[in-house]
């Protein structure tokens, strides 16, 4: 497996259980693994891949006292040559796995997410993997009470492991069990681990088939293929070979083994049985000769269990029967990034409000694939009850070939969308996706779209609320620092925020449009040298004054017709043009017309979150007034504040405290709200 230039580096780490892991093989209290970063050696290039090393000191063939020293000769090697040769390291799986984890992490780096390993409809946050519930040895008590908690989470297949305590004490859990929950309820599996001897295993197996158990893992210990050949002859129930199966690396090995043993199924697991290449191989001799099969975990964290997960659902797309997938969240201080959740008796990827936004993003692509020339889309409401549009995917198209050429995204850049798609800009950057072979990162709708993400996107769109948000967080603003190119669209830019973004080394820049523009037709640059206040329109667009002095576009691609804005604007020269305020948000206060924005741009030092309303006065007419959020009443310093930083009659006449200040879902002022809330708390 070759890369581009990388190298590699090895970080140990030893996690706790969060309880006790009882096998017969003893209990676990705590795990070594080894992580294998491989990061780019190329400034040009960036991606970085994580792997995990997982060996089981009792267990897998490659673990001995000096398995890290061999660990870091064996990664030495792979970065010395620059590849990865698979089968030259065949005899060292766990080693092997970590390795092409982290390769395969490295190649999902370069496509936007680095935990995206094995693209499926799982990734994809389309379909789950149906996993059994684990219940570990213990006392009678406790694995009673294991077992009802998972049946309690729903699962429909629970794995029980046996051989810790007296054989009859778990054959009256198992009876017990079988009373109250027949096989069409609940599937039990039980695993020996090796447990039986051949002598007593015939009998045991014969006690536990009256209890319609689905199969049982490793009964006798691994290496006696001829008593365990006999067992699977003559087993009165299916027999599972795990184990077994470990050290066993050669192909023509395998070939013996399965036809020596003839097991009803083997347990894959790819830390153990030679990463994803010799469970492969396995699998594919299993399927040869009619022997079933399924995944399992070998109690890795979530960086293993993420990339076996991702496998499984890759190469057995379609597969009903439960995995063993459930062991890589047993642990204290676990890698918690990975984005698997368990729901009921399936493993997902991503948190349900991720996959439902994934779910609406690919009916939204099914909607825009049929046969009929326009789309719904709804306008944000900022200053009113949102509106219902159709607008045609012809002038969405041209808008996105516009915005994609001005800013020079090239297909196979990555796209971070976290707007609703109900809205113009959710939309608008699908299109583009689709338009410039863009690869979507999709995130559901968030003030903080950046806090699960571990790479930074090339392209992104966000509100002014979103930027905010994100700018307090460090891991979050050191990606969108990283973010190539920024745009900033629903709402105004304060000078505290212009101020904070102003060094950031990739472009930046304010939105202006509308629904009825399908997006932005201008474009303002807020950081660098370059930096200006006012805004350039996009190839194609015209802009002018009407006689009320708000903007007036015209944009053939985009909208047949002129449009006549609400805004109130100043013309520049070469077509620039600057925002001043909407000429529905000035207030006629004692005969004196105030602009909303141009006071709320003023107060932005004031150190509280706020919006400027209005409310009826008796003798004013309109009164201005200022909502705020902070837990303690704040008139009196606001006040003082306002005195200091507007005008005679632009200082408000009412401050009111609200617990959130209303804004619309894409993060814009609410402002027919503002005034509601305003008018009922003064009145």
């Amino acid at each position: 497996m070759h890369f581009l230039p990388f190298k590699l580096r090895i970080v140990p780490r030893t996690l706790q259980f969060k309880q006790p892991a009882g096998t017969s093989r003893g209990i676990y209290y705590d795990r070594k693994v080894w992580y294998i970063v491989l990061t780019s050696t190329d400034p040009q290039i960036r991606f970085t891949g994580l792997g995990e090393c997982a060996p089981l000191h009792d267990l897998s063939c490659d673990y001995d006292d000096n398995y890290e020293q061999r660990l870091r000769e064996v990664c030495a090697e792979v970065e010395r040559t620059q590849n990865l040769d698979s089968n030259k390291w065949r005899h060292l799986p766990s080693m092997l796995f970590g390795l092409q984890t982290a390769f395969r992490s490295a190649a999902g780096s370069l496509a936007g997410n680095y935990l995206k390993l094995y693209p499926s409809d799982f990734t994809q946050g389309k379909r789950g993997i149906p996993i059994n519930g684990l219940v570990w040895m213990g006392s009678y008590e406790q694995m009673c009470q294991r077992m009802e908690e998972k049946l309690d989470k729903g699962f429909r297949c629970v794995k029980l492991k046996i051989g810790a305590i007296d054989f009859e004490s778990e054959l009256a859990l198992i009876r017990q069990l079988r009373s109250r929950y027949s096989k069409e309820v609940v599937e039990l599996r039980v695993d020996a681990n090796g447990g039986f001897t051949p002598t007593d295993a015939p009998k045991r197996l014969e006690a536990l088939a009256q209890y319609d158990i689905h199969s049982i893992e490793q009964p006798i210990r691994q290496g006696q293929w001829d008593e365990m050949a006999k067992l699977c002859a003559n087993t009165p129930l299916p027999v599972a070979l795990d184990e077994e199966l470990i050290g066993v690396n050669d192909f023509e090995q395998k070939n013996a083994l399965l036809d020596t043993i003839k097991p009803q199924y083997i347990v894959l697991k790819p830390s153990l049985h030679g990463a994803f290449t010799g469970a492969g191989e396995w699998m594919s001799l299993a399927r040869d000769r009619g022997i079933g099969y399924w995944t399992t975990s070998a109690l890795e964290s979530n960086v293993g269990l993420n990339a076996i997960a991702q496998w499984c659902a890759a190469i057995d797309e379609h597969t009903t029967m439960p995995q063993g997938l459930g062991t890589g969240q047993l642990f204290v201080e676990n890698f918690d990034n990975a984005p698997l959740h368990i729901e009921g008796d399936c493993m997902w990827y991503g948190s349900p409000q991720q996959r439902a936004f994934i779910n609406e993003i690919e009916q939204y692509k099914d909607i825009w694939r049929e046969p009929v020339p326009t789309v719904t889309v709804h306008t944000s409401g900022s200053t009113g009850q949102p509106k219902e549009m159709q607008v045609e995917k012809v002038r969405m198209w041209d808008s996105a070939l516009t915005t994609l050429q001005a800013l020079g995204l090239q297909e196979g850049n990555t796209a971070l969308l976290c707007m609703p798609l109900r809205y113009i800009a959710g939309q608008m950057m699908v299109v583009r996706a689709m338009a410039g072979g863009l690869q979507l990162i999709p995130v559901a709708p968030t003030s903080h779209p950046y806090a699960h993400l571990h790479e930074a996107p090339d392209f992104a769109a966000l509100t002014p609320m979103q930027v905010y948000e994100t700018l307090k967080v460090p891991h979050e603003r050191s990606l969108l620092r990283r973010t190539l190119c920024l745009i900033i669209g629903g709402g105004a830019i304060s000078p505290d925020m212009a101020n904070a973004l102003h060094n950031f080394p990739h472009p930046i820049y304010s939105t202006y449009g509308m629904t009825e523009t399908l997006s932005h037709i201008a474009l303002r640059r807020i950081n660098g040298p370059t930096a200006d206040d006012a805004y350039t329109p996009l190839e194609g667009v015209e802009v002018s004054l009407s006689d009320e002095g708000t903007l007036c576009i015209y944009a053939p691609k985009v909208n047949a017709e002129r449009l006549v804005t609400n805004d109130v604007a100043e013309l520049l020269p070469g077509g620039r043009f600057r925002i001043l305020g909407r000429r529905d948000n000035v207030v006629c206060s004692g005969g004196i017309k105030l602009q909303i924005e141009d006071i709320e741009r003023r107060l932005m030092s004031l150190g509280v979150d706020f919006q400027i309303t209005a409310v009826t006065d008796e003798r004013l007419g309109e009164a201005i007034t200022l909502l705020y959020e902070a837990e303690t009443d704040m008139a009196d310093t606001l006040d003082t504040q306002c005195r200091t930083l507007l005008g005679k009659y632009e200082v408000p006449r009412h401050y009111i405290r609200v617990e959130k200040l209303p804004r619309t879902e894409t993060g814009k002022p609410a402002r027919s709200e503002a005034r509601r809330m305003a008018e009922l708390r003064c009145h």
